[in-house]
């Protein structure tokens, strides 16, 4: 139980132990719990200075309950042993901001580079707690905008083309006739078509096999306006694979901001606006390249290991536990 979570039932499965026994055991005694230095505040933040590095990600996560925890860890750890540089209750950038001000400032001003979402509340905290950190907004989470404009597009369309089939069976019904729905080429309804092309629209062209090839020219045949939406995220997303200088990304960029303003998508020119707000942060993707991808790890790390100890329902204790692998050495 060092290193990985095994549940009590588990161990008595193998040993013939009483597992409750056990596991009231381990905890108020076997694990050092009780003796833990930063139990008075562990449900309030977790700070461990001795972890942190030059370059940092900076994410939010749910624990349990729906309860959200901003986590700060260090990238050159590779979500190991000793990544975990601080673990502060809610998103509230005054709390995290107090919390992390317990890692000596000449250690926070070392840090170079720090990767986030694009949430007021961490580039507030980022400002605040390493002012001479770099900012790099994610570049996945800026192609999640771009995809969910299309898939918004997809959905209203999607309900018009339901209304318009219970229309067309109520009148069937009126008219005492069987109502047949009319099908394409490829055996999809309207309503059909648009269900089965969620998938499609998140992939590139060229990733489409054959049924979502035909799937699509039918769905761009009838909705030009989702062909052009969908474009725009595609491009948007070769600006991010095929440049590696950042100022012909930037020209990139400022073309891709002309289409949108062409094609006069609110959706899109919500987009637009606030890559603007947040333009040189984006940018800075082209510096090392660098993205939240370790964050997004390492809060998959986080579920799995609630997941492995959903009998355990104190808080405290599981950051304990989640200490004990991710910040401590072993």
């Amino acid at each position: 139980m060092g290193k990985s979570p095994v549940t009590c039932r588990t161990l008595e499965d193998f040993y013939y132990i009483d597992a409750h026994t056990f596991k009231k055991q381990y905890k108020e005694v076997l694990s050092g719990y009780r003796s833990w230095s930063e139990l008075p505040h562990a449900d309030e933040w977790l700070v461990f200075p001795e972890n942190i590095g030059s370059h940092l990600a900076i994410d939010e996560t749910s624990l349990s309950n729906g309860e959200l925890y901003t986590i700060v860890t260090n990238r050159e750890r590779h979500g190991g042993e000793g990544c975990l540089v601080a673990v502060v209750s809610g998103t509230k950038s005054e709390d995290v901001i107090k919390a992390l001000e317990n890692i000596p400032e000449e250690k926070r001003e070392a840090v170079t580079e720090i990767t986030l979402d694009l949430s007021d509340s961490m580039h507030k905290i980022v400002r605040s707690a390493f002012p001479k950190a770099q900012r790099v907004i994610d570049r996945f989470h800026i192609q999640k905008l771009a995809c969910d404009a299309v898939q918004e597009m997809r959905i209203r369309h999607r309900w018009d083309a339901i209304q318009e089939a219970n229309d067309e069976m109520e009148n069937a019904r009126q008219e005492g006739r069987e109502y047949v729905p009319f099908r394409y080429e490829n055996g999809d309804t309207k309503k059909e078509l648009l269900a089965r092309s969620r998938y499609l629209l998140f992939k590139s062209a060229d990733k489409w096999t054959d049924r979502q090839k035909m799937r699509a020219r039918i769905l761009f045949e009838l909705y030009p306006d989702l062909q052009k939406a969908y474009s725009l995220s595609h491009s948007l997303r070769m600006i991010f694979a095929k440049n590696t200088i950042k100022d012909a990304a930037r020209l990139s960029m400022a073309k891709w901001y002309n289409k949108v303003e062409e094609a006069g998508f609110h959706s899109f020119n919500v987009i637009a606006a606030t890559f603007y707000e947040h333009y040189d942060d984006i940018l800075n993707f082209y510096n090392n390249r660098s993205s939240n991808a370790a964050a997004e790890s390492f809060n998959a790390k986080v579920k799995s290991f609630r997941a492995a100890l959903r009998g355990i329902r104190d808080e405290k204790f599981f950051l304990y536990r989640l200490s004990m692998i991710y910040a401590y050495p072993h």
